[in-house]
């Protein structure tokens, strides 16, 4: 039997940006540890597919896996979700994971296109932590862990908005780490690399900077989503208990070398 440091039976979880690649693949290994999941995705048809499947892979109680098709960059919609967690009976674990990028010169965006990449990476999430805390405030052992990226912490050629609204998700998990230690939630974060998701395989489909790539990373190789969730179901079990205010990079040792 596994030591109950190692498990979250009897914990809910709600996940964000949860219909595929890394949402998808922290929902699968926050249920393979015994949570309840709460699922959430703007797509309606896609998340509910993505459900189904962890559903098909999980069987058990009927509320073990559910879904809520909502924008987090919509205020109205993030009372929804936070309602609707409220509805199942609480919540223990929030993942912010939702984020997306437009990719281009920092000359070559307009105002409502750089502020649109903030509103989706950053502004959603530290309104989701704020409307989640009286919620997580309940338990005594709550955890955040919220999907940052290398590109806040070095240069990438990911834009400048997209580091930048990672560096500030960097620094709004350390604020609220120490503001919300005495309230039993802690508050931490990880950093991909390049992951094998559909997003990135536009880019990596291109073998010369595909080499680039690896030969910036010293493991070689691209990582796998299933690598990201580990990290984050990590940060969210009891054994992590004295974790707080981290940022941990999933990313084959590429910042030790930059890009």
């Amino acid at each position: 039997m596994h030591s109950p440091r190692w498990s979250l039976h009897g914990q809910r979880a709600l996940v964000t940006g949860a219909s595929a690649g890394i949402g998808l693949a922290i929902c699968r290994e926050l249920l393979g540890l015994g949570a309840q999941v709460l699922m959430v995705a703007r797509d309606a048809e896609l998340l509910e597919q993505a459900r189904a499947e962890l559903e098909d892979e999980f069987p058990g109680p009927e509320d073990a896996v559910l879904a809520l098709p909502a924008d987090v960059t919509d205020d109205e919609q993030r009372a929804e979700i936070i309602d609707w967690a409220a509805d199942q009976g609480g919540l223990h674990l929030l993942v912010n994971n939702a984020g997306g990028n437009l990719t281009r010169p920092a000359l070559d965006y307009g105002e409502d296109q750089w502020r649109g990449i903030f509103e989706t990476n950053l502004f959603s999430a530290f309104e989701l932590c704020r409307l989640a805390h009286p919620l997580l405030s309940k338990h005594a052992a709550s955890s955040i862990v919220n999907i940052g990226s290398v590109s806040g912490l070095t240069h990438v050629r990911s834009g400048a908005p997209y580091g930048m609204s990672k560096a500030a998700l960097h620094q709004m998990t350390k604020n609220l780490a120490v503001e919300w230690a005495e309230d039993g939630i802690r508050v931490n974060a990880v950093a991909p690399w390049y992951i094998r998701t559909r997003r990135t395989s536009g880019k990596l489909a291109d073998p010369d900077y595909l080499d680039e790539v690896l030969l910036r990373t010293p493991l070689g190789r691209i990582g796998e989503p299933e690598e990201v969730a580990a990290a984050v179901a990590f940060l969210c079990l009891p054994a992590a208990s004295y974790i707080t205010g981290e940022c941990i990079a999933v990313d084959g040792g590429f910042l030790r070398y930059g890009f």
